[in-house]
């Protein structure tokens, strides 16, 4: 499995080629803006609320998002612009370029509800007949195989990945998958809202057959077959805890030892059918769950691993089908598990699934629109500055020997820096798009996307690809090429402003930049060397130094509440939450250093200092459901935003210093956390 540490898990959206009218015309985003803040609260106390409580105020939760931020802003501007691009591309007119042919068709063909009405199930019927037509489980792998080219991967994923112990190689490998419900402990937890939710997917999946045609019996006994068998591939499941270290989700073995734990998957034809290269080897992620598989596949009938392989093609074929479904899917997975009250327009989902399926068609003009030489230039300098605060850093901290100090330099040194911008771009001329055969479109982009990945196998890794496309709201450091990555969308406002002083920059995207570089040797980031390779290369005692100071922010975020009587995960989110420290001090190194002791004047009542962390708190706003903030906590590595500001924000003296804060206050804590 592959290690990019994301600075949020959200959604991504991609730009094609639109002049700067569309730009004008997309709803405007705000950035740092003073009167957001909550005057009412103490910044010693609760800064998040007093950063963003006029924010919040200002901003109530639309009713068709179950949690809304600044980055949901900023990325719903960038779906504006896209919108634009693709009604304009959609338009069937002489003339078109190749690519707003893809483009315009694909979304054309996925707005047009009329004509994905009227044909109700029938783009589906070959792929549901071909499972049907199984005679007997030997037929399993040439199914699955099909399936995967069509975007809907039952049991398993499988695809390429750099491998974690030569970073210069692409290898296959295959990790756990196959469920419905957004993680394995949600299978067995026996709180009563976990119980009460099993029920619920049970009556969802009913009811998602009842719409395929089943009798309410029938398709109760369905739904039961598909949770039986979902239940047993989550027991052989790794929770995200243990998923979080490298050493155990790594297990190179043949393909006849794979075919040891699963002897009732005829492999052999799976990898010949979905398309891989003749296979010597390949990572298997988690071995117990290849048992567990071997297990559902051996005491399951056929008709119900035929029911379960029917629902997976149903769940991922969704966006691309009739209304009735898209509701009844929304009622489960957007009222039930995340408390949205309406769907998004349809134009939305349509931009997104556009910008999933077919990103690199569309990505080229948002650099130039809205990022520009300037915002690159002052961001790649700022990156250097942060780099060097590092650096600082690495060297003065006190419980770090000089042997694993040299090591730690030469990997920051070895860090390379991919800013708004991409060296190559897909090409997707021999992928064919249809203004009216959605469901095609979709399998079609799917299968080109499965193929790139599988090529990939045996050849050297391509370290100038990347792993979102260019206008998404987000960044991430990749332990194994080493690298942090920030597309052109995030480097706005209110991450990245031209005219805002260097403050409030440093604050924000500066705190961001420093984030994603301390993933390099957070509890993840560390066990993996200057080249990407997981190597130990930290002496005894440095190792424990290190656990002992992490230890710290396990208990300090662990005894953080997300909603009722869930907490945070401690060990889940410590990636995230050392990033988050880590990457706020050396943003304030860095801020500072540049100052050479000749700070700026107050702006609008606020020293240099006080807009740096307003700077920061800013960009976490946030609103947001309690059916929401129950599954993040439970799922998502990064901590609930008002703990991502509050906690990191409490463990710095400077900020103390910097609004007058008393010891002993909740933001000036007797005791703090420090990693780096």
């Amino acid at each position: 499995m592959r290690f990019p540490y994301l600075l949020l898990l959200t959604a991504g959206a991609v730009l094609a080629q639109q002049n700067q009218a569309q730009i004008n015309s997309a709803p405007q985003n705000p950035g740092f803006d003073i009167k957001y803040i909550d005057r009412s609260a103490d910044p010693c106390v609760d800064f998040y609320k007093f950063s963003c409580g006029g924010w919040i105020s200002a901003n109530p939760l639309p009713p068709d998002q179950s949690r809304w931020g600044r980055f949901d802003a900023l990325q719903d501007r960038n779906r504006a612009i896209l919108q634009n691009v693709l009604e304009t591309a959609s338009s069937d007119k002489p003339g078109r370029s190749a690519i707003e042919q893809k483009i315009g068709d694909f979304y054309y063909a996925c707005m047009d509800l009329k004509t994905i009405d009227a044909r109700g199930t029938t783009p589906l019927k070959a792929d549901l007949d071909r499972i049907a037509g199984m005679k007997d489980k030997k037929a399993l792998a040439e199914v699955v195989a099909h399936m995967f080219r069509m975007g809907a991967p039952p049991f398993f994923f499988f695809s390429s990945e750099q491998d974690a112990k030569d970073s210069t190689k692409e290898i296959a490998g295959l990790d756990q998958g196959g469920l419905g419900l957004p993680d394995r402990d949600y299978y067995f937890k026996t709180d009563q809202k976990s119980v009460d939710l099993r029920k619920q997917y049970i009556e969802h999946v009913t009811k998602m057959f009842q719409l395929l045609g089943s009798t309410p019996a029938d398709a109760a006994k369905k739904a039961q077959a598909v949770m039986a068998i979902e239940t047993a591939l989550a027991d052989g499941s790794f929770d995200r805890v243990t998923r979080r270290d490298p050493e155990k989700v790594y297990h190179k073995m043949t393909v006849k030892e794979l075919s040891d734990l699963t002897p009732d998957f005829d492999w052999s034809r799976f990898f010949k059918d979905v398309g891989a290269p003749s296979l010597q080897s390949l990572d298997v992620s988690v071995p117990p769950f290849q048992k567990a598989l071997n297990g559902a596949i051996q005491k399951t009938s056929l008709d119900d691993l035929k029911t379960y392989l029917a629902w997976h093609l149903v769940h991922a074929s969704v966006p691309v089908m009739p209304k009735s479904f898209v509701d009844e899917n929304f009622n489960f997975y957007g009222k039930t598990l995340l408390g949205a009250q309406e769907q998004r327009p349809r134009w939305k989902r349509c931009v997104d699934l556009t910008d999933n399926q077919l990103p690199d068609a569309l990505g080229r003009a948002f650099i130039e629109k809205t990022l520009g030489q300037e915002g690159k230039d002052r961001t790649q300098k700022m990156v250097a500055e942060i780099e060097k605060a590092l650096e600082q850093d690495i060297q003065a901290v006190d419980w770090m020997s000089p042997e694993t100090k040299k090591q730690a330099l030469l990997k920051l040194q070895a860090i390379t820096n991919k800013i708004g911008d991409k060296a190559h771009w897909l090409d997707y001329s021999g992928v064919r798009m249809a203004r009216d055969d959605a469901y095609g479109d979709s399998a079609r982009a799917s299968a080109f996307e499965l193929a790139r990945q599988l090529g990939k196998i045996g050849k050297p890794v391509d370290k100038t690809d990347w792993q979102m496309s260019q206008p998404t709201v987000n960044a991430y450091y990749d332990a194994q090429e080493n690298d942090i990555n920030f597309p052109a969308g995030i480097l706005q406002p209110p991450f990245w402003d031209n005219k805002l002083d260097d403050a409030v920059n440093y604050g924000a995207i500066g705190a961001v930049i420093g984030h994603e570089l301390t993933h390099g040797f957070d509890d993840q980031g560390r066990q993996f060397d200057a080249k990407g390779n997981l190597r130990d290369w930290w002496t005894e005692a440095d190792a424990k130094a290190f656990e002992e100071r992490a230890d710290c922010l396990v208990k300090q975020y662990g005894n953080y509440t997300a909603v009722d009587d869930v907490k945070l995960n401690g060990k889940l989110t410590l990636g995230e939450n050392t990033a988050d420290n880590g990457g706020l001090r050396l943003a304030y190194m860095a801020l500072m250093d540049s100052y050479k002791g000749k700070e700026p004047a107050p702006m609008d009542g606020l020293t240099a200092q006080q807009r740096f962390f307003l700077g920061f708190g800013q960009i976490w706003c946030e609103n947001e459901t309690p059916e929401s903030k129950r599954q993040l906590a439970l799922t998502n590595p990064h901590s609930l935003p008002e703990f991502r500001v509050n906690g990191a924000v409490s463990n710095m003296p400077e900020f103390g210093k910097a609004f007058g804060c008393k010891p002993g206050q909740a933001m000036a804590p007797a005791q703090s956390c420090r990693v780096w």
